[in-house]
C-alpha cells in the first residue's frame, strides 16, 4: 500500500508550498495524500485550530507534512479566543511528540546569502533538539489583576528522552552534545543539568559540555562551527533555532521533524505564513521540499528517494536559481518554476 500522508497546508504560503511538496513527491513514487484544514483555516470553518477529526486522520497516518499556521488575521490578547498556534501545540500533545529535530547546514550554492562571512559560516553541520512538550508553553498561566504568570515545569522522565534523542544522534554525526540551559538562575535548568549529564555517563563515546543560553546564542554567531547537537528545552530552543536557522542567510530553506513514540512524525519547515506574500506566487518552496525529505527520511523510511529529493534542491540552487528571499535583490524565480526544475530533476530530464 502507498503511504498515508495527512498534508496540513494551514495558512498564508502553506497552500502554494504544499502543492510543490505534493508535486515533488508524486515525481519520486505512490503516495495517499489526505488534504486537511489546520491553524487558522481551521478556525475559520470549525471555530477551532485543530479538531478532534483531524488529530484522529493523523494519528491514522504514516506521516504528517504540516506547511504553514497563523497570520495577522487570527492574532489577540483575548486569552479565551482561538489561535492558529494552539493547533500546533495541540498536535505536537495528541501525537506525542516530544523531539524537534532542526538541522542547519548551510547549502555550498548559498554560503554567500548567510549574514555571516563565508569563512564563519563555511563548514557549519548542526542539529538543534528541542523538547517540545514541556516546560513554560505546557505551564500554568495567568492573570490577577496586573500581575501575570507563566510557570515553567519539567520532569526528570521528560529531560531523560530528550537528552538520549540527542545522544543516539550524536553517536550518528561527529559525538558531541552541547546541552543548553540556565542554572545559573533557574530550578528548572539545574534539575535540566543534573539529568543531562547522569544520562550521558550511558554514553562514554559522545562529548558532552553545557553552555548557558546567553553564552549559545553568542557562540552560535561568533563560531557556528564548534557545535553538533545542541539540546535544550521547549522555550530555549525555539529561540535558539530560529537563530540557528538564520545562519544560512533564510528562513526559507531550514526544515524541521518532530518525532515521538510509536506514531507517525510531523515534518515542517522552520518559516512563518508570510501571509504578506501569500498568493503571489513568489515563496521559498524549499524549506518545504526538505521537510518532506525529512518525512521520507524519518517517517517513512525511504532513506533512497529522500536523497532524491535533497539532491535535486541542492542541484537547482548549484545552477544558480533563486526564489526573491534568496536573491538578494537580484534576478529570482518564482514558486512554480523553481518547483518545475526540481520535479526534472526528479524525472530525470
Amino acid at each position: 500500500m502507498a503511504p498515508r500522508i495527512v498534508l496540513l497546508p494551514g495558512d498564508g504560503i502553506g497552500p502554494e508550498i504544499s502543492e510543490s511538496a505534493r508535486r515533488a513527491l508524486d515525481a519520486l513514487g505512490e503516495f495517499e495524500f489526505d488534504e486537511r484544514e489546520f491553524g487558522g483555516a481551521s478556525i475559520d470553518e470549525h471555530g477551532t485550530a485543530l479538531t478532534d477529526d483531524v488529530l484522529e486522520a493523523c494519528r491514522q497516518a504514516d506521516a504528517v507534512l504540516l506547511a504553514a499556521v497563523g497570520g495577522p488575521k487570527w492574532d489577540t490578547t483575548d486569552p479565551q479566543a482561538p489561535r492558529p498556534e494552539q493547533g500546533l501545540l495541540g498536535l505536537r500533545k495528541g501525537l506525542g511528540l516530544y523531539a524537534n529535530l532542526r538541522p542547519v547546514k548551510p547549502s555550498e550554492a548559498l554560503i554567500g546569502a548567510s549574514p555571516l562571512r563565508d569563512e564563519r559560516i563555511r563548514g557549519t553541520d548542526l542539529l538543534v533538539v528541542r523538547e517540545l512538550t514541556g516546560g513554560i508553553y505546557f505551564g500554568e498561566s495567568g492573570r490577577d489583576g496586573d500581575r501575570a504568570h507563566d510557570d515553567c515545569a519539567y520532569t526528570v522522565e521528560e529531560i531523560e528522552r530528550i537528552t538520549r534523542v540527542a545522544f543516539d544522534a550524536a553517536r550518528r554525526r561527529r559525538k558531541k552534545v552541547t546541552s543548553v540551559d540556565k542554572a545559573n538562575v533557574l530550578e528548572t535548568s539545574r534539575l535540566w543539568r543534573e539529568t543531562v549529564t547522569r544520562v550521558a555517563e550511558e554514553y562514554p563515546d559522545v562529548e558532552l559540555e553545557h553552555l548557558l543560553v546567553d553564552n549559545a546564542a553568542m557562540q552560535l554567531v561568533s563560531e557556528p562551527t564548534r557545535f553538533d547537537v545542541i539540546v535544550t528545552e521547549n522555550l530555549f530552543g525555539d529561540i535558539l533555532s530560529d537563530e540557528a536557522a538564520m545562519l544560512t542567510g533564510s528562513l526559507g530553506m531550514l526544515p524541521s521533524a518532530s518525532l515521538g513514540g510509536e506514531g507517525p512524525g510531523l515534518f515542517e519547515p522552520v518559516h512563518g505564513s508570510a501571509p504578506d506574500i501569500a498568493g503571489k506566487g513568489i515563496a521559498n518552496p524549499l524549506a518545504m521540499l526538505l521537510s518532506a525529505a525529512l518525512m521520507l527520511r524519518h517517517g517513512l523510511d525511504m532513506a533512497a528517494e529522500a536523497d532524491a529529493l535533497d539532491a535535486a534542491v541542492e542541484g537547482v540552487l548549484a545552477d544558480g536559481l533563486r526564489t526573491a528571499d534568496l536573491a538578494g535583490g537580484g534576478a529570482s524565480v518564482g514558486t512554480e518554476e523553481i518547483t518545475d526544475a526540481v520535479v526534472a530533476r526528479l524525472q530525470g530530464s
